[in-house]
């Protein structure tokens, strides 16, 4: 299928572009530079305006009430559940309508999964539709990669590096390598709306409710379904046509040592202007080489280990996911089902009185430090400090946000242990020389 965005490729933008994506060997790139960077506009101005905005007018006192921490992470969440239900949207049509991208598929080939014209296309094939699928993706990927580069004391090294992978992954799809699997593999996002979801019904005061039980029952199913069933079976299906393919170049190709590549045309050599009015079918063997004989086709060891590496790492913390998540929303319910008032942890949050919140807004500076703040913050509420509860505070709906002496930004929220005691929480982010890192202390 052509590629559907309903603006073609800018020409001075595609020559810009040519000389990064021959040196990276990104030969299709400069087709669909622009639906990147303009994914990647759409997603920042969705999270530093419509977001902001949309929120202000309908959860005004509460998302005005959160503090700065608080709210990038309600605007990150916004983004993820609008890029989810883009993509994801995307992915259905291109599967379920694109009939070219349909005719790659095993049963619709001779010799089925092995049959070698229908694996060269899985594998190396290119589709206009489906690049556009790849294109909001690596833009949806590369303002994550900034929002996680911009506030790592935030959202943690952890979530740093899997943006960095995502960027890497999602680039070398444009070399092509693996078209077919794109929106094979973003179907993924099926349970990120249910997650994001979930997240917002503990700051909007939903913790425990039916709306969260119900949310909370589809975004296990679909989780378990979309990561885990889906997830593992298209894993297998991508290894195999990899090693297949791998195994039909001749050693002398694939070997780490050689010096030979593909004869396909690489960025500097192609007229993509010309390439993006043709029909479907000829724009995929525009990006083939000019002999269908297996000698031609050239698919670097590096390049599967890479997918295969990534794949493992990522189905193996969905499993873990999976088990964390059902494990959490059960804290927010009551037995059979549930696990609240169960075990020595602390395994709720409850939020703080009108009162208590007031009376740590008016409280300055809560000790140095995380550990000092949740010290200063059990004092202030106590009143043995000598702060009293006049006044508007200034907390979340759950958590008040609070200032340490050093001006870090806290949370203070009660946190309910299944034998019923009752405990002050302070969430923040210690600065210390090299570096930053959260922390939770009770």
């Amino acid at each position: 299928m052509r590629d559907p965005f309903p603006i073609s490729p800018p020409p001075l933008l595609v020559q810009a572009i040519q000389p990064l994506a021959s040196t990276l060997h990104l030969s299709t790139l400069p087709l669909h530079i622009h639906e990147v960077l303009f994914a990647l506009g759409l997603y920042a101005f969705i999270g530093l305006y419509l977001s902001p905005l949309l929120s202000s007018y309908f959860c005004g006192s509460r998302y005005n009430a959160f503090s700065r921490r608080t709210q990038i992470n309600w605007n990150v969440h916004v983004v993820s559940f609008c890029q989810a239900c883009i993509i994801c949207s995307l992915s259905l049509w291109l599967i379920t309508q694109d009939t070219e991208r349909q005719s790659w598929r095993p049963e619709n080939n001779n010799g089925g999964r092995n049959g070698v014209e229908g694996l060269q296309k899985r594998v190396w094939g290119y589709n206009g539709a489906t690049g556009l699928c790849q294109s909001f993706a690596l833009g949806y990927f590369l303002w994550d990669l900034v929002m996680c580069s911009v506030h790592v004391d935030i959202f943690g090294w952890g979530m740093l590096a899997h943006a960095v992978a995502a960027v890497s992954v999602f680039s070398l799809g444009y070399r092509p390598f693996s078209y077919f699997y794109c929106p094979i593999f973003l179907l993924y996002e099926l349970s990120s709306p249910f997650l994001n979801i979930h997240w917002f019904c503990d700051k909007l005061d939903l913790t425990g409710s039916t709306f969260q039980a119900v949310n909370g029952g589809l975004l296990t199913t679909t989780f378990f379904l979309a990561r885990i069933c889906w997830g593992n079976y298209s894993s297998f299906n991508t290894f195999y046509d990899l090693y297949t393919a791998y195994h039909l170049t001749p050693p002398s190709s694939n070997n780490p040592g050689s010096s030979k590549s593909s004869s396909a045309p690489t960025a500097h050599s192609i007229d993509y202007q010309a390439i993006y009015a043709l029909p479907p079918s000829q724009q995929t063997k525009a990006f083939f080489p000019p002999s269908s004989n297996t000698d031609q086709f050239y698919l670097p060891l590096w390049l599967p280990l890479v997918y295969l590496a990534s794949n493992l790492i990522l189905n193996a913390l969905n499993i873990w996911w999976f088990y964390k998540m059902v494990a959490t929303i059960r804290t927010r319910f009551h037995p059979p089902w549930g696990t609240k008032g169960v075990g020595p942890e602390i395994i709720h949050y409850e939020p703080l009185s009108a009162e208590e919140k007031a009376k740590i807004a008016r409280g300055k500076g809560l000790g140095a430090g995380v550990k000092g703040a949740g010290v200063a913050a059990g004092r202030v509420i106590s009143g043995t400090d000598g702060v009293d509860g006049d006044g508007r505070g200034k907390g979340t709906y759950g958590a008040a946000a609070a200032e340490t002496e050093g001006g870090e930004q806290v949370e203070v929220q009660r946190g309910v242990y299944g034998d019923g005691r009752r405990t002050l929480e302070v969430t923040g982010t210690e600065r210390r020389k090299g570096g930053t890192r959260s922390r939770r202390k009770a």
